[in-house]
């Protein structure tokens, strides 16, 4: 069975007439109310269907939209009929905009009814209309009338789309005839003005099937409530669970104030701002209420009209509200102000204030504002300004509420943001301090070093080092303190202060990190008994010898260093995991590896290379390609890696990278002889040094080389055990004397009595160099001593 098209329904007299007068559809109805065929009428004017007067009757008479009056029509019969129509322009999907000109054919005599029921039904509070199979108007209540604009004699008969074409009106008409259908009831939503009222109400229209005895679907009765006050609270407590949501996602001030003005435009105001006090000026917090004139740092605003017009400040800029403004007036109080726009004497003094901010406002048409101070843990902010000038309504008591609701959980954000950052910045500035500022320039590795704070979760504990040793040696270390804050961050300075005191002694790695760990213990032993105050951390410790470019390394749960060979691909160096540093009583292991000249050694921590987008062996993959591309220095490098492995926004933790490209001393600065254990024999090592200071033309520091060079080695031969040797090493800028020998007691600088006959040749030796120490070796133990040369031509 075909669908019935509703325009044919005979019922109604129904026409289509195009913007020229001419006649497009004619339906049965039509053809009932006045004898025309569709044949006769349709392409012809409409004109001639009207009669007497009525025949100077235009479409331009119609207006833009809908249309409701008697005309004189033009029977077939050729008698004059007066009737009511109703016309409405239509927009259909597809063609041009046409007329839709109705009129009830046939509405008959009311049924006679029960006068107490037909009382109630007429006289009830609730609005009701009753439309009947075919979804023409039946009849209305008095309830109902008061809420239409037209009258409903005038319309009785009419379907709902023959009043107006409005979306909603087609809307309400599909869903009736769904209820006609399935005989099953439906609530529809709508927000519509009422006839005489200027502002939109929501409405909820309950459409339920009318049975007759044997239960057949006879009709729809509409009833209408007016749920506004509803609907406005579910509103408020959305926004307030909106803004519970939006606001206050990260920890910066400025992106939070933006998230309270996204929140609130258009759902409260149409212009909000949210203006600071200037604590960077100040450099206090404001516990007490501001005392106007008050200076406001623009924070955020957001506008419903594109490019913030409203705007008189930008974000960052401030500006100056005396007193009698409202938002100074609001910050002096404590509480939120609603004003209007000000007249008269009022108009003036803003004009005086602020002509530039007055001009606009008036243009704008602004009519109320509402100012919120933003005040948390007793501490006053700022204040959050809402404005409106395309809404109509004025800022009601429930907005006073709602607004002060939501700007306190930002003000809550807001100081949150606040408080991190300043702990933030005295984090960093701690950090800052107790990382090197620069890397000590050495002759056995060019260095390069980066630092980054952790973008969101806070500076942590990582730090890194390069500390010259003894005998051209250098030390890399790189570690990793568990946690972030200030905690963390003194935490590392006191490791890395420990490292470097090891580091001084000349400690191999494995006991280097031995003794870490237990300082590690001591200070979760300090923090606190109940596990709170743990401390954890990881570290890896090398030392490179660029006399004999072997490399020792050694890692305490730390990530193994990457290898990069002269002429070669970068690799993981293979080294002993051990545990974390905290743990206790675990060995650690040791690695040697002997490394060409121009080697590059790539330590870093685990923030480089752990990302929730990718897994940790693919960071190893992205670090490795990374290195492997050539640059020009090690500085290009680290950038090209931090710019590989890290994302736009920053790392979630910290990062530290040190780069070291080791360098070789050539076998012709380094001499070497074997010390024969006998006393005599001390002059003619003296020679042999003298000659060997004469071949590097160093001969200007032969003298006090001659008497270290004698001190030492009649130190080793008196105390020490055979076998001994001496070393001299030099570049550019230091000469080194080294004297070994196979007994592990070490020897201590003391002040010799006047009548003692020994001890002042250490004493000796060090007023005479930069600096001197001993080391402990494998065979016994180092004694050493550096002298500072001038720099070569």
């Amino acid at each position: 069975m075909s669908p019935v098209n509703p325009f044919d329904d005979a019922a109604t007299a129904r026409a289509v007439i195009d913007d020229t007068g001419r006649v497009q559809k004619w339906n049965q109805g039509a053809r009932r109310l006045l004898g025309h065929p569709a044949a006769e009428v349709v392409g012809r004017p409409a004109a001639g269907l009207l009669a007497g007067r009525a025949a100077g009757w235009a479409l331009a008479d119609l207006g833009a939209g809908r249309w409701g009056g008697t005309l004189a029509l033009r029977h077939r019969d050729g008698r004059t009929v007066s009737l009511w129509v109703l016309a409405h322009r239509r927009h259909p999907d597809h063609g041009p905009p046409a007329w839709l000109v109705a009129a009830p054919v046939d509405t008959g005599p009311p049924q006679p009814e029960d006068p107490l029921f037909r009382a109630a039904l007429t006289q009830s509070p609730c609005a009701m209309m009753i439309y009947d199979e075919g979804l023409r108007l039946h009849g209305v209540n008095d309830a109902m009338e008061a809420l239409m604009e037209l009258s409903p004699a005038r319309i009785r008969g009419l379907r709902p789309t023959d009043v107006d074409d409005e979306p909603q009106t087609a809307e309400f008409e599909n869903h009736m005839r769904r209820v006609l259908t399935t005989g099953r009831g439906y609530d529809m939503h709508a927000h519509l003005k009422a006839a005489g009222e200027i502002r939109a109400h929501a409405w909820l229209a309950r459409i339920a099937p009318l049975t007759d005895p044997e239960g057949r679907v006879r009709g729809v009765c509409v009833s209408a409530h007016d749920f506004t006050e509803q609907h406005l609270a579910r509103e408020r407590l959305l926004l307030v669970n909106e803004a519970s949501v939006r606001i206050g996602t990260t920890l910066d001030v400025t992106r939070t104030a933006q998230e309270l003005a996204d929140v609130c435009v258009p759902a409260l105001a149409d212009f909000v701002s949210v203006d600071l006090l200037d604590a960077r000026e100040s450099g206090t917090e404001h516990t007490g209420p501001p005392v106007p004139p008050v200076t406001l740092r623009r924070a955020a605003h957001q506008s419903i009209t594109p490019g913030c017009p409203e705007a008189v400040a930008g974000p960052g800029q401030t500006d100056l509200y005396p007193v009698g403004s409202p938002q100074a007036d609001s910050l002096a109080t404590g509480r939120a102000i609603v004003a209007a726009m000000p007249t008269g004497d009022g108009a003036e003094r803003w004009r005086d204030w602020d002509e530039v901010r007055f001009r606009r406002l008036r243009d704008l048409g602004v009519h109320a504002t509402l100012s919120v101070p933003l005040q948390a843990r007793g501490t006053t902010l700022g204040v959050a300004v809402f404005t409106r000038y395309q809404r109509p309504e004025p800022f009601t008591h429930d907005d006073v509420l709602l607004a002060e609701d939501v700007t306190a959980r930002a003000a809550v954000c807001i100081d949150n943001a606040r408080r991190y950052s300043r702990e933030r910045e005295t984090t960093l500035t701690l950090q800052r301090s107790l990382l090197p500022r620069s890397l000590p320039p050495t002759a056995a590795v060019q260095a390069a070093s980066r630092y980054l704070p952790a973008a969101r979760s806070g500076v942590g504990g990582d730090w890194f080092d390069v500390i010259p040793l003894s005998g051209m040696r250098v030390a890399m270390v790189v570690g990793d303190v568990v946690g972030h804050g200030i905690q963390a961050s003194a935490t590392m300075g006191r490791l890395r202060t420990a490292v470097r005191t090891l580091a001084d002694i000349d400690l191999a790695p494995d006991e280097l990190l031995t003794h870490l760990d237990d300082l590690v213990l001591r200070l979760s032993d300090e923090s606190g008994g109940d596990g709170t105050g743990e401390v954890g951390a990881t570290c890896l410790y090398a030392v490179y010898d660029p006399v004999s470019r072997r490399c020792t390394l050694a890692r305490a749960g730390h990530p193994p260093p990457v290898l990069v060979p002269p002429d070669g691909s970068p690799r993981h160096v293979a080294l002993p995991s051990g545990p974390p540093l905290g743990l206790g009583g675990l060995p650690f292991e040791s690695a040697e590896f002997e490394l060409p000249e121009g080697t590059v050694l790539a330590f870093y921590t685990d923030g480089l290379i752990e990302s929730r987008d990718r897994d940790v062996d693919a960071g190893h993959q992205l670090l490795c390609e990374a290195l492997a591309r050539p640059a020009g220095s090690l500085d290009e490098t680290c950038d090209r890696v931090l710019h590989t492995l890290l994302p736009p926004g920053g790392a979630a933790d910290d990062v530290a990278l040190l780069l070291a490209r080791t360098r070789g001393l050539p076998p012709s600065r380094v001499a070497t002889w074997d010390v024969p254990a006998d006393p005599a024999l001390v002059a003619p090592i003296r020679k042999q040094v003298l000659d060997q200071l004469s071949a590097w033309a160093l001969l200007e520091a032969s003298f006090t080389v001659e008497l270290v060079v004698s001190e030492l080695v009649t130190n080793a031969i008196r105390y020490g055990a055979p076998p001994i040797r001496l070393r001299l090493i030099h570049d550019a800028t230091t000469l080194i004397c080294e004297v070994s020998d196979t007994n592990h007691t070490a020897p201590h600088l003391r002040r010799a009595k006047t009548w003692d006959e020994g001890g002042r040749g250490l004493l000796l030796v060090a007023q005479l160099t930069q600096r001197w120490g001993s080391r402990h070796t494998t065979e016994g133990k180092t004694i050493w001593a550096e002298l500072g040369l001038l720099e070569e031509e």
